[in-house]
């Protein structure tokens, strides 16, 4: 109860609750629910944190870790993240005969692999370019090689170049009328077409047309995409002022093209750089044909060093990075302004 007068209503003004802010409470809203936004996103991308942590990071440090250590299989199970680190296998590694010689011949089959495959991705990209009856069957059966095991794959090529019953030599001796059948997986001798010494081995030069070949379909993907989002006004413009189908390609359609080559020619360069198995199935590392990434294996399984393989894949690695810092370095900026 209160009093009469002024002073009773004063006392009552005193004894009513304020009403808070609307500002301060909806802040406290979005603030709350931001909150929750954030746990709820942290526990939906756990899962893929744990499996990349364990499938991921964990290998690579396990692999730093045994790079620096002396690993052999017989006391591998003895060996811990903790142990006498040294540069000696990385020492061993660079000094090792035909280390040299296998860098190279890795680059050489890089650099070629990845030109081959980009060119047939591209010819076939502009032969399918037009529609004619047909072109979707065409188009699925130029995946085959991508989609091919690669087992089948190098069995089918082994098979149809084999020096005593394939088919390529077959056909070579009764139409092209070689004397001898070529030896086309297991030959060092270095080819000379036209006379001109290449100092590449005929093996060497099978393997980087079955990387080509096989890996085309890859290119053909991209460009053929690209191709199809070219307004065709420019071409038209262009073939009423006169331009031939040739200046039409390397004046408007070419340059359209640039920046997706030059992004499958950073991606092919890195899965070929690290190619193992099309090699290892086709000669073995054998004629010329020896890669890192064959040599690696040859530390692993055949000789049991394993700290020495573990340090030859960071020298594999370190290269490639190296390589393709060099090419965002001097190339990137290109690409993001075109």
């Amino acid at each position: 109860m209160t009093t009469g007068g002024p002073a009773g209503q004063t006392a009552t003004a005193l004894e009513a609750p304020t009403p808070a802010p609307q500002g301060g409470r909806s802040r406290r809203a979005r603030a709350s629910r931001a909150s929750d936004d954030r746990r709820a996103g942290y526990l939906l991308i756990s899962p893929t944190v744990v499996i990349v942590f364990a499938m991921v990071v964990l290998p690579i440090l396990w692999t730093f870790s045994l790079a620096f250590q002396q690993v052999r299989l017989l006391n591998l199970r003895q060996t811990g993240i903790i142990g006498d680190y040294s540069l000696e296998n990385f020492t061993n590694v660079l000094t090792s005969p035909g280390f040299v010689d296998a860098l190279v011949t890795t680059l050489v089959y890089s650099v070629a692999g990845t030109a081959c495959a980009i060119g047939l991705g591209l010819v076939a990209a502009l032969a399918l370019r037009r529609p004619f009856r047909g072109r979707g069957l065409v188009r699925a059966c130029m995946l085959l090689p991508y989609v091919a095991p690669v087992v089948a794959a190098t069995f089918v090529w082994s098979t149809m170049l084999n020096p005593q019953f394939g088919i390529v030599n077959h056909y070579g001796a009764s139409l092209l009328g070689w004397d001898d059948p070529i030896a086309f997986l297991s030959s060092s001798d270095p080819i000379s077409p036209f006379g001109i010494d290449l100092h590449v081995s005929m093996s060497l030069f099978t393997v980087v047309l079955f990387e080509g070949w096989r890996s085309f379909p890859f290119a053909f993907l991209f460009i053929t995409a690209r191709m199809q989002a070219i307004p065709e006004s420019l071409e038209e413009a262009a073939t009423v002022d006169g331009a031939t189908p040739t200046q039409r390609f390397f004046h408007i359609v070419l340059p359209q093209l640039l920046p997706t080559i030059a992004v499958l020619t950073v991606l092919r360069f890195i899965w070929t750089f690290n190619n193992f198995d099309d090699i290892y199935l086709l000669t073995g590392g054998a004629s010329g044909t020896q890669v890192v990434a064959v040599r690696v294996y040859d530390y692993l399984i055949n000789r049991g060093d394993i700290g020495a393989a573990a340090a030859q894949a960071l020298v594999l690695a370190a290269i490639l990075a190296v390589l393709v810092g060099i090419y965002l370095k001097f190339f990137g900026r290109s690409e993001d302004v075109a």
